[in-house]
């Protein structure tokens, strides 16, 4: 059986792609310091968090996902020492759900660990991400409820207080872990090695990618996406969005474009100050362990001012999407060129 296992949940948008991609990366060499982390890859942990929220059709993703879960476990619960489970969805699994996966951890020590940034900030990469992935709705209309019918993108992953609620009653307050993101100007590995400390991990002996690993896009680019999003018709599978949405548009193309970052209307920062006030104040009064500022999980008295997705010209729209098309073309005439049609058989 594990002797400790690190259950780390998400929050969505808070750096977790990037810890994920120094553990991944690192298999071996956790391996070698007597950690598990079990599975071929990080999909099978994005399955095991959709099956822990009894999500259902996971055979749609892939023939092997259900019943990924349940194999994660069983390997963990052979493993003789330390363990790692990550995927940022697992935040939105229900107290019950929660429950029930530690429970089937026992008798190992479970540390819940929670990466967090301050709420408007999830609120508005959230949005993005959502976009990135497909989504349609303008940020406006992003009013508590989930977007698009997806359980992942709304404030059940991204509220830090319902997430507390859910999942910090399952073990005792000393093992939840909550890192906010560290402040802009911090050494650019510091996420990494505030992870590490809690994992128990030497930061210094692993890699850590000085680049994000999912990078922003700017307002105009983001509201292009998501007005283009409703043409895509034929891309609606998981595998087509993450591939050709997010990854050849969103990350292949238009984050090379400058722009700035979005800011939400005065209701949603509101809403986001309320919210985050009261994660603040859940952390302070059951005692949870903190890596980090805990004050910087507000929202800021003062906000610099930033465009909203719905102020954005059409002039701005236009110029993105011409730039976008002219890259484009010359993807396909790249590709044109490194295939060339065969005439042999003409």
């Amino acid at each position: 059986m594990a002797s400790q296992v690190f259950l780390h949940i998400g929050l969505p948008k808070t750096g977790t792609t990037y810890l994920q991609s120094v553990l991944w990366d690192a298999k071996t060499e956790l391996a070698g310091d007597g950690y598990l982390l079990p599975g071929r890859g990080h999909r099978e942990h994005l399955w095991a968090a959709l099956e822990l929220q009894e999500r259902p059709n996971l055979e749609r993703r892939h023939p092997k996902a259900p019943g990924t879960l349940a194999r994660l476990v069983r390997a963990v619960n052979r493993h003789q020492g330390p363990a790692i489970l990550t995927h940022e969805f697992m935040c939105g699994a229900g107290r019950g759900q929660a429950g029930r996966l530690v429970e089937s951890l026992a008798p190992a020590e479970v540390h819940v660990v929670i990466t967090a940034r301050d709420t408007l900030g999830m609120l508005t990469a959230g949005w993005a991400e959502y976009v990135k992935n497909g989504g349609t709705k303008p940020l406006a209309q992003m009013r508590g409820e989930r977007l698009g019918g997806q359980g992942e993108f709304g404030w059940r992953t991204w509220d830090l207080a319902g997430v507390l609620r859910r999942w910090a009653r399952q073990v005792p307050p000393e093992r939840v872990h909550v890192l906010p993101m560290p402040p802009a100007g911090a050494p650019r590995d510091q996420h990494w090695r505030n992870f590490a400390g809690v994992l128990g991990l030497d930061p210094d002996r692993y890699a850590a990618p000085e680049e994000p690993s999912n990078p922003a896009l700017g307002v105009v680019q983001i509201e292009l996406l998501r007005r283009i999003n409703p043409h895509l018709t034929a891309f609606r599978k998981p595998v087509d969005r993450g591939t050709w949405i997010r990854g050849y548009l969103a990350e292949g193309h238009l984050v090379r474009q400058e722009g700035e970052r979005l800011g939400a209307d005065e209701a949603q920062v509101a809403e986001c100050r309320e919210r985050a006030d009261r994660a603040v104040g859940i952390i302070s009064r059951r005692g949870y362990h903190v890596v980090g500022d805990v004050e910087s999980l507000r929202v800021p008295p003062e906000l610099p001012p930033r465009p909203h997705p719905d102020n954005v010209s059409n002039a701005a729209l236009l110029e993105s999407a011409t730039t976008l098309v002219a890259e484009m073309l010359a993807d396909v005439r790249r590709i044109a060129r490194d295939n060339p049609p065969d005439m042999t058989s003409a």
